[in-house]
């Protein structure tokens, strides 16, 4: 009875009303918007409309006539998550599957990150004087110029030429994010959990794509074919992008240190910047090592490992979009527990199977385990911290996300002292330490009532 009470203020911290329409998650709501301002522009306003009324009209006026533009900005997320897929499908083509250098692969990780800390700096001088679609068009073209390098940069050559490559490719990544979430800015005002639901989404396709594209071309081409065909993707976004007109949006300027140690004063804040940091890492350190863990730790082909990093991301693509019907119709406390408890499982099955069917499993309940993770952590943030805005780098849960790159880096080291099985147990320990995080959440907000 004791842990059903637990269970019951668990559910009622993350619940939501479950009575919310269809319409009123994931994207649905934005294109809903959409409709009925067109049936309300149709209709005309009468005078009795009341002064506020009409200024919300106005602005809605604005939204319908940029959605067309927000549209092509949210759609680059997927090239986003093409970028961010890249090292993880690559590392077997680069030949990583057959030697043990991890702590070259560690820096290749650190060189990405890098890129996109650099972005930060250079962001924010360029959104100023240039404007969002200037951003967005060279960040693509970045991208672009950054895989063709690579293409050329394989091994035998050294690899601090790929280490250049990566950071141009972290840092179109941060530009081009950045960029994004300032030209979606009104979507994110209206629904800041459904944009983030519905960026995730089509960010997880981006990485789906490029893993099914090196492993479908693993053993037809060679690598150097491999980056140039996947250098179309960039130089396709960069034309759309030159081709439509964004708004100017409003740039905010970056919240004083004050307020960001003010962030930290909060035990709500803290927690969920605590969650987002082990969360994101450990979805990377899974991304980023699965398939030179499965091939040094089981002996799977390259091929076999990649088509394996797919199911993962699949399982993660696909458990997001279910987690957006199951929230609706099931308390959000049991659904955190029991994905926590699915992920934990799936990365003790990995850890310890010594057969592909056995990682296949694990790789399924690890997918399904995070999937529901990131939507709760979004709907938190956008009706907690209305002010956290992510196309900035402010506050503590930037932070937090900039913290969640470095453990594939880390890995690197541990795996070259400990071996490859490390890389497995690190985001056992870290999907624990999300599963404690929860339980103090709902310690927190019950002391508070």
């Amino acid at each position: 009875m004791h842990a059903d009470r637990q269970l019951s203020v668990v559910s009622q911290t993350f619940s939501i009303p479950q009575r919310m329409p269809p319409t009123e998650t994931l994207g649905f709501r934005f294109w809903n918007f959409q409709r009925a301002q067109t049936t309300q522009i149709r209709s005309g306003y009468n005078d009795q409309v009341t002064s506020s009324a009409s200024a919300a009209g106005h602005v809605a006026s604005d939204s319908l006539s940029h959605a067309p533009a927000a549209r092509r900005a949210l759609a680059g997320l997927g090239l986003s998550g093409l970028l961010a897929g890249l090292l993880g499908a690559i590392l077997p083509a680069w030949g990583y599957h057959l030697n043990f250098d991890f702590e070259t692969v560690g820096h290749y990780f650190l060189s990405v990150t890098a890129g996109v800390l650099l972005s930060v700096w250079i962001g924010r001088r360029l959104f100023r004087s240039q404007g969002v679609a200037f951003v967005l068009i060279l960040s693509s073209t970045l991208a672009c110029a950054a895989l063709l390098f690579l293409a050329f940069s394989a091994p035998p050559l050294p690899a601090i030429w790929r280490m250049g490559g990566l950071l141009m490719v972290g840092l179109s990544i941060g530009l081009l994010n950045t960029a994004i979430f300032q030209a979606i800015s009104t979507i994110y005002r209206q629904d800041p959990a459904a944009t983030l639901n519905l960026g995730g989404i089509v960010f997880g396709l981006g990485c789906v794509v490029i893993t099914l594209l090196v492993a479908g071309t693993f053993n037809t081409y060679s690598v150097t074919v491999i980056l140039i065909l996947v250098a179309i993707a960039p130089a396709l976004f960069a034309l759309l992008y030159a081709k439509t007109s964004f708004p100017a949006p409003a740039i905010p300027d970056p919240p004083p240190f004050s307020a960001v140690v003010r962030d930290f004063r909060s035990r709500g804040a803290v927690l969920l910047a605590l969650l987002l940091f082990f969360q994101f890492g450990n979805e990377w350190s899974i991304a980023g090592w699965l398939t030179i863990f499965l091939i040094h730790q089981l002996g799977v082909s390259p091929e076999a490992s990649l088509e394996l990093l797919a199911l993962y991301w699949l399982a993660l693509l696909l458990g997001r979009i279910a987690a957006i019907v199951i929230l609706r119709r099931v308390a959000h406390g049991r659904v955190l527990v029991a994905s926590s408890g699915a992920a934990l499982f799936g990365c003790t099955i990995l850890l310890s199977t010594n057969n592909q069917f056995g990682a296949a499993t694990g790789i399924l309940l690890v997918g399904a385990g995070f999937a529901t993770i990131y939507p709760l952590v979004a709907e938190k943030i956008g009706h907690r911290f209305t002010d956290y805005h992510p196309g900035l780098f402010n506050g503590i849960f930037s932070i937090a996300m900039i913290g969640a790159m470095l453990p594939p880096w880390l890995l690197g080291y541990a795996a070259n002292t400990w071996g490859i099985g490390v890389v497995m147990a690190a985001p056992l320990a870290g999907t624990f330490m999300v599963f404690i995080l929860t339980l103090l959440i709902w310690l927190e907000s019950k002391l508070l009532g």
